[in-house]
């Protein structure tokens, strides 16, 4: 088990939310699943998502996700970026600069590797232009950055 390990908590849909989540990443997996009772509902799980470890928990209504804390991913591709967008916004809700939440109320952030290659170009002009973009998006779109980059 690696040392830090973000824990979910859910009303009474953990099974439901590993599953979906499960089903939209790629090297992912369900490593446990704790029952309440003989094969009841599920109480803790702990499932993988691109390698990275997750716990989760049906605690019941006491407490919700905010935006305080999201799920960050980094995607290589624009195609990586509009199918994970797609997926996790389905039930959910898009956001502006990256940001949605997901029909679970999780927050994930869905931004290209290129936004902050550019962002971080040496000349500041560059990067503010291509900040400005990145502020006008709900989904970020690579090729619209690279635009902004490259005005003259």
């Amino acid at each position: 088990m690696q040392k830090i390990t973000p824990f979910l908590w859910f009303d009474n849909n953990a099974e439901e939310a590993i599953q979906f989540y499960v089903g939209i990443f790629k090297d992912s997996k369900i490593l446990n699943v704790n029952r309440m009772g003989d094969g009841g509902a599920v109480l803790t799980a702990t499932f993988q998502l691109e390698g990275q470890e997750f716990m989760a928990l049906n605690g019941g209504p006491l407490f919700k996700f905010t935006e305080a804390i999201s799920l960050f991913v980094s995607c290589e591709t624009q195609a990586e970026v509009d199918t994970l967008w797609q997926k996790l916004t389905a039930g959910g809700e898009e956001s502006r600069c990256g940001w949605l939440k997901d029909k679970f109320g999780l927050s994930w952030q869905i931004i290209p590797k290129a936004l902050g290659e550019l962002m971080g170009d040496p000349d500041p002009v560059k990067a503010q232009r291509v900040m400005q973009a990145m502020l006008q998006m709900n989904k970020i779109d690579i090729q619209t950055l690279k635009a902004a980059h490259a005005l003259n």
